[in-house]
């Protein structure tokens, strides 16, 4: 299992599912990210948080803790 947080930078990445239990996951899913959709990983802070991806059109900031929530391919 890889998650958001282990993604290189530069690399594209698809959701293949989303931990996490109640407001949590919802917040990430109101962030635009869902199962199928594809994330770009732009950049990644010296200390690995925050890390900065594009989806959806869009530039977003993830702490490390909803990074590692992400399970991805």
């Amino acid at each position: 299992m890889e998650t958001l947080k282990q993604a290189k930078v530069g690399s594209t990445v698809t959701v293949v599912k989303l931990h996490g239990e109640g407001a949590v996951k919802r917040r990430i899913m109101d962030m635009g990210i869902t199962k199928g959709v594809a994330i770009y990983v732009r950049k990644v802070a010296p200390l690995g948080d925050p890390v900065e991806v594009s989806v959806r059109g869009y530039e977003l900031s993830l702490r490390k803790a909803d990074a590692e929530m992400i399970e991805v391919q």
